[in-house]
């Protein structure tokens, strides 16, 4: 079964939280098929431990509006790696070196991304959302 409806309604909102807290590689899985505890996991990435520390909370602020609270929370200390959980969303917001070496992404890659609006995806995907390169000719070799 796909993500419930408010599943999707707390990611897309937790979405443009951390996107205005200019995240990186702004994310959503659907896992609600792969885990029984939660639909999607939403992943994002700061720069440093003062960013992670601002999108969790512009995070947590935008889902309490929605009336939702954490159930539990990890790692705001350090401010490397925080999950949030929500119940029907686990947030995960990870220092982006922590992220390339963890690679979320790739240990849930048979779930399906969600897609996200486009001012949600974060700082990266934004910029480089232009048009694609695909059908463009290449320069003859000389074969």
């Amino acid at each position: 079964m796909p993500a419930s409806d408010r599943a999707l309604q707390l990611t897309y909102a937790a979405a443009h939280a951390a996107a205005d807290r200019k995240a990186q590689e702004i994310i959503a899985l659907d896992v609600s098929a792969q885990l029984v505890l939660t639909d999607v996991f939403l992943i994002a990435s700061g720069t440093n431990e003062r960013q992670v520390g601002a999108i969790v909370d512009a995070v947590e602020e935008a889902l309490f509006k929605l009336g939702a609270k954490p159930l539990r929370r990890e790692g705001k200390g350090q401010g490397r790696w925080v999950l949030i959980d929500f119940g029907d969303v686990v947030v995960h917001v990870q220092h982006a070196e922590d992220r390339v070496y963890y690679a979320l992404e790739r240990l849930w890659k048979d779930c399906p991304v969600i897609e996200l609006p486009a001012d949600s995806r974060g700082v990266e995907q934004q910029e480089h959302a232009g048009p694609s390169n695909e059908g463009q000719e290449h320069e003859d070799l000389g074969e």
